[in-house]
């Protein structure tokens, strides 16, 4: 198998870890990943409120870039944020070729023409569709037996677009999780919006929220999650969090890549374990 790779800006910065361990799992499950020559930013959550045009040209800049490498017609796509904004853009040309006009005057700019051939991925809808599930589980061998994981999904993976689970009701982690011989943490929290920016611009809104999160994981080893946000959300606020509800919060959030990687053999390092915010000593000492 071979897919198109767009990190994605999180995935060079704060989430870097997100990268190191997505690119290690899936040269361990033999599956090529071809980095998007001279990628650009997709927007973010910033382009919207200065342009709409913006914030599809961004997006599309990069889709263009992939159909014009014509080794694969798929992109995966870690970050869930940046997976929106590909998506939509996807979506939309498909529907609307007066719009699709307008994106290629401004992408003509750089030399660039958006055809629409491209399809865009999550990389939990990989795992949990293209990869086989019994390579996991052979190279496991059950190495995560006695921990409890609690899958969480956040919104952008799987909202607006149900392409690979439901949004209410997401499973797409449990089999992958199952496989490394680890138990699922029963919790009805995974579909559950972290705050997202919220913790930054109405920081008593985001905080509730992360906070009825972290919560609601209390007995669980860890909790996994596929996008940067979301960790850095449930990450970087136990602390604070843990001091106003009077109780301790603390627990390790891991990307999923990470957690499979660990599974598969790894060492800590390896999947960059050593740069996350939240306290993983515990969890390593539970599954090494």
């Amino acid at each position: 198998m071979k897919y198109l790779y767009y990190p994605g800006c999180s995935l060079e910065g704060t989430s870097v870890e997100y990268n190191i361990s997505t690119k290690i799992l899936m040269e361990a499950l033999n599956v090529q990943l071809e980095e998007i020559e001279d990628w650009n930013c997709c927007g973010a959550t910033a382009a919207e409120s200065n342009s709409h045009l913006l914030s599809y040209v961004l997006p599309a800049r990069n889709l263009a870039l992939a159909e014009k490498m014509k080794s694969s017609k798929q992109i995966l796509v870690p970050c869930s944020a940046c997976y929106l904004n590909l998506k939509k853009t996807e979506e939309i040309i498909k529907k609307d070729k007066k719009f699709l006009g307008k994106i290629n005057t401004a992408l003509a700019e750089d030399d660039l023409v958006l055809k629409g051939d491209m399809i865009v991925r999550h990389l939990l809808d990989i795992l949990s569709t293209d990869v086989d599930i019994e390579k996991i589980k052979e190279m496991s061998q059950n190495k995560m037996a006695g921990l409890t994981i609690a899958p969480y999904y956040g919104c952008q993976c799987l909202r607006p677009f149900n392409v690979f689970d439901d949004p209410e009701d997401p499973h797409s982690m449990d089999a992958l999780i199952q496989a490394t011989g680890a138990n699922l943490f029963e919790w009805d929290m995974g579909g559950q919006c972290c705050g997202a920016s919220n913790t930054s611009t109405k920081p008593e809104a985001g905080l509730a929220l992360v906070g009825k999160i972290l919560k609601s994981a209390k007995g669980a080893d860890a909790i996994l999650t596929v996008c940067p946000m979301c960790q850095m959300n449930l990450e970087s606020s136990q602390k604070k969090i843990s001091h106003k509800e009077g109780m301790d919060l603390d627990i390790p959030v891991l990307f999923l890549p990470q957690f499979l990687g660990l599974a598969m053999g790894k060492i800590p390092t390896d999947v960059g374990l050593n740069l996350n915010l939240s306290n993983t000593g515990p969890f390593i000492q539970k599954a090494i």
